[in-house]
């Protein structure tokens, strides 16, 4: 059953003045299965960052829909929009985006505080959640007391917090080591093993072949796709790797 059906979308912007338009996507269509794993991928330009920002409600389709669990995005009121993120979305981002002046338990209550949630409850949803992800004796620490591994553990357990239909995650691995990148990765896939549906926007081939589907972007479409089937990470990752060097080469046709 699909959870994120995506049809028809097109997005254009109007330059400052309004002299020329850019065509950032424009025909993007399909679907994620609830407790899918799927990564995103495509060049700088291809319009990763502009679908992904629609799909959290930060932006609106020119054209087609965003329909999550049977809810079209661009039907939701801008007064509406936060609580609806806070109520459907969980985040990963590059840059961790936590706050230094927080602990990291205060960091990942705060989707609860926003929502008015009280303090028992946040603790009840917390504790088990650290313990999956390994931070329960790192809860008192500030963000720059701990390391860019633990940072983003942190951040996995705020996107977690809020039971969200759908995680987002914007090149999280990014700014992590390789060490913490397969910690990061080894986390993806075991709360993905839970039934948590996963979205993530990603360069690196490394952090895609932990997915279970790639879908390739260029030119504001999806121009390819590839299923894990039964590849290990290794095959998948040498399938994604030379599907790009098609891609960049002109060497694939959609």
């Amino acid at each position: 059953m699909s959870i994120l059906e995506v049809s028809g979308l097109k997005k254009v912007y109007s330059t400052r003045f309004g002299g020329n338009k850019v065509e950032a996507l424009k025909n993007v269509n399909f679907s994620v299965e609830h407790g899918e794993y799927v990564a995103i991928m495509g060049e700088s330009g291809s319009g990763k960052t502009t679908l992904l920002n629609m799909i959290a409600a930060l932006d609106k389709p020119t054209n087609g829909s965003i329909v999550l669990d049977g809810r079209d995005l661009a039907k939701i009121k801008e007064s509406a929009a936060a609580s609806f993120r806070r109520d459907n979305l969980g985040f990963v981002f590059q840059e961790f985006n936590l706050l230094d002046t927080f602990t990291l338990e205060d960091n990942i209550y705060l989707p609860l505080v926003l929502a008015g949630k009280s303090h028992k409850e946040m603790n009840d949803r917390l504790m088990p959640i650290a313990s999956r992800l390994g931070i329960s004796q790192l809860l008192k620490k500030y963000p720059y007391e701990v390391s860019g591994g633990q940072k983003q553990r942190a951040a996995v357990a705020r996107a977690m917090i809020t039971n969200p239909k759908l995680i987002l995650a914007d090149e999280p691995t990014g700014a992590l080591d390789s060490r913490a990148t397969d910690e990061l990765l080894k986390l993806f896939a075991e709360v993905n093993k839970l039934g948590q549906t996963i979205l993530m926007v990603t360069h690196s081939v490394k952090a895609a072949s932990a997915a279970n589907r790639v879908l390739f972007i260029k030119d504001g479409e999806v121009f390819h796709q590839i299923y894990r089937g039964e590849s290990t990470n290794e095959q998948l990752y040498q399938k994604i790797s030379d599907t790009l060097t098609l891609l960049a080469t002109g060497g694939m046709k959609k």
